[in-house]
């Protein structure tokens, strides 16, 4: 990190409240004019002319875009927007088996990207290789290395984002880990550590669907079931950390275990583990997911049988969501989605079952997300501390 880029962090860290609610909104809604940036704010055109100058001094923001006719009478608008180079940050999405990781500009565009399988998910092998694929992100992007500004984590399950510790991941094998101390400790960074649904929800609150959405939720399905909130303009992190764990709703028969020891949770039916142990239970041999979602897809009696107890119980999760928060949106994603058509029949119609009243008008779309959008949502993460 050079001078420059410190003075630029620093600023950012130390901005009012007002004055990061108009660089956040400048972030995510370049180009934009002072006029709409007050609207959006709720602040005064001269508090907003206060907070942007100190942004354009310090080369985060341009104010010398050519103006744009308004079709009013009077002068032309002005627009001011954020330099997408003026920092970067490194993004990076921790699964069982590999790393997936990003450098993205302030806008969330990637600019340099990188898969390492892990020999162990053991946390001192995992933090190594975060190390390793760090260094060699930051040296692909030459010059732009010296503007390096934070680093992201994502990972699944219970995380303490403030303190950066892993209380809890099933996925990972993990409790307790302290991973974003000793990540700080090796590269010299601030290091952000977030739930790996949550993160991606940030990226889509800032930089995706989130921008024209109220209020919306995202439910992954895959090897495990998660969720993240956007209510109200923001995203719902929980008193203790933990929100929108709809995995471990108690909607599935009680005789089935899930991989958290609890019974009865939605993962111990709907997660991709479940799904390969009950297929593969049926026909008395082991059966890899994409031979099941094919055996499945030729109509294969048990495969078809396991597909639709998922969606239904994904589809009740989802209504349960829905009647208690009341998003306008809910958004599918996760690497599960290659199979949603064996799950979305059964899904759709458990949640038009459970959906009480006017929640059913609560729009389900599915929208695939490949984990280097999960890396660009620990991205977002980083990004998103800079100014809170």
């Amino acid at each position: 990190m050079d001078d420059e880029t410190r003075a630029r962090t620093a600023l950012l860290r130390s901005s009012s409240d007002a004055a990061a609610r108009v660089f956040g909104t400048i972030l995510t809604r370049s180009p934009i004019s002072r006029i709409e940036v007050a609207r959006r704010t709720g602040l005064s055109q001269a508090a907003v002319t206060k907070a942007v100058a100190p942004l354009v001094a310090a080369g985060l923001v341009d104010d010398s875009l050519e103006a744009t006719p308004t079709g009013l009478p009077g002068r032309p608008v002005s627009p001011i927007a954020v330099v997408p180079e003026a920092l970067v940050v490194t993004g990076v999405k921790v699964n069982a088996d590999e790393l997936v990781g990003v450098v993205t500009d302030l806008t969330d565009r990637v600019v340099a990207a990188e898969r390492v399988p892990l020999a162990s998910a053991e946390p001192a092998a995992v933090i190594d290789a975060i190390v390793g694929l760090c260094a060699h992100l930051q040296a692909s992007i030459g010059r732009l290395g010296s503007r390096l500004a934070r680093v992201g984590v994502a990972v699944s399950g219970d995380v303490d984002t403030a303190s950066g510790v892993v209380r809890d991941s099933v996925l990972m094998g993990w409790r307790d880990v302290e991973l974003g101390a000793a990540l700080s400790a090796r590269l010299a960074q601030e290091v952000v550590v977030e739930n790996d649904v949550r993160a991606l929800t940030i990226g889509e609150h800032s930089f995706g669907v989130g921008l024209g959405t109220a209020s919306f939720a995202i439910v992954t399905i895959g090897r495990g079931v998660g969720s993240g909130l956007h209510l109200n303009g923001e995203v719902v992190a929980g008193a203790y950390g933990v929100a929108g764990e709809i995995g471990h709703l108690p909607l599935a028969a009680p005789d089935r275990l899930c991989a958290c020891g609890r019974r009865g949770c939605v993962e111990a039916v709907a997660a991709t583990g479940a799904i390969v142990e009950a297929v593969s239970a049926a026909h008395g041999r082991p059966v890899p997911i994409d031979e099941a979602v094919a055996l499945g897809r030729a109509g294969d009696p048990a495969a078809v049988t396991v597909f639709a107890e998922a969606g239904r119980v994904i589809g009740a999760a989802i209504a349960s969501l829905v009647n208690l928060v009341g998003p306008e949106l809910v958004i599918i994603g996760g690497e599960g989605v290659a199979a949603i058509d064996l799950l979305e029949g059964a899904l759709r119609a458990s949640y038009a079952e459970h959906a009480f009243g006017s929640a059913g008008r609560c729009r389900i779309e599915v929208r695939p997300h490949t984990f280097e959008d999960w890396a660009r949502g620990a991205a977002a993460s980083a990004i998103r501390s800079l100014l809170v």
